[in-house]
């Protein structure tokens, strides 16, 4: 493979739709490289930052990572400096993740995916490549993606009934079960098939994923800074940036720091 080459990856956990896809783009662009098919979302992840593709079709729908969470993954990952994939989302068809993305400006196809449909997205990804400069792509992307990470709901129906807000959390602790008042959280942290749950003396382990949890946190008060990681808003002390750029919260009544990753950095946009 040429350094200069053109090259895109495909995530989705349905074989034969990868294939159908797969045949039309070597159809379409046939001077495009097509990386391995990644059958889930952390495969995707772990492909794409081996190979830096130019590009990628992401299901929305996997096992594991879905594909919004695989490119947020990648967000926060991707090498400095170096080039951001160009994102296309394969969808089946909901009106409302359609207006999402619409309204983000965001490149989608649908399942089945036609080939009319695909060849319009094909002619949109050719201008925006000979279009792209430097960070500011990467810039461009971190918007769209924030509007559709912000919250997940943007993807569900505006008519849906509102999430209640957590008060309490229940935590299991030996035999017995802990009372945690919401506002004593300093952080929550995803740990496998658990979220870890810190508090200035304590520390507990909640059986659910953050995804399931977030819906439930209120968003002013419970910001995410990273992809796995909700910190209490008025936990945070400061926010100290290095000389790359980074961005670290240190705690008021906790020495763990808390690291911030690029998605979430605009937060923190007066340092």
């Amino acid at each position: 493979m040429s350094p200069t080459a053109l090259t895109a990856l495909i995530a989705e956990d349905e074989a034969l739709l990868a294939e159908h896809l797969k045949s039309e783009l070597q159809l379409l662009w046939p001077e495009l490289e097509l990386l391995p098919i990644a059958p889930h979302g952390q495969a995707a992840v772990d492909l794409a930052l081996a190979r830096r593709p130019s590009l990628c079709f992401l299901d929305i729908r996997m096992p594991g990572l879905s594909g919004l969470e695989a490119a947020a993954a990648l967000a926060e990952d991707w090498p400095e400096g170096a080039p951001f994939p160009l994102l296309v989302f394969v969808t089946a068809y909901d009106q409302y993740a359609l207006q999402a993305f619409e309204h983000a400006a965001v490149d989608y196809v649908l399942k089945p995916v036609q080939r009319e449909r695909l060849a319009q997205t094909v002619a949109r990804l050719k201008q925006a490549l000979a279009q792209r400069q430097g960070p500011q792509a990467l810039d461009a992307t971190l918007d769209q993606l924030r509007q559709l990470l912000a919250p997940a709901q943007a993807l569900a129906p505006a008519s849906a009934p509102a999430v209640p807000r957590l008060r309490l959390l229940q935590v299991s602790q030996g035999s017995s079960i802990q009372m945690v008042p919401i506002e004593e959280v300093l952080f929550f942290e995803a740990a496998d098939k658990y979220v870890r749950v810190v508090t200035a003396g304590k520390e507990h382990l909640m059986r659910l994923s953050l995804r399931e949890l977030l819906p439930q946190l209120d968003a002013e008060l419970f910001w995410q800074v990273h992809r796995g990681t909700v910190v209490r808003a008025t936990a945070i002390d400061r926010a100290v940036r290095d000389e790359q750029g980074k961005l670290t919260l240190h705690l008021r009544d906790h020495a763990e720091k808390l690291g911030v990753s690029r998605l979430y950095a605009h937060l923190f946009r007066g340092l």
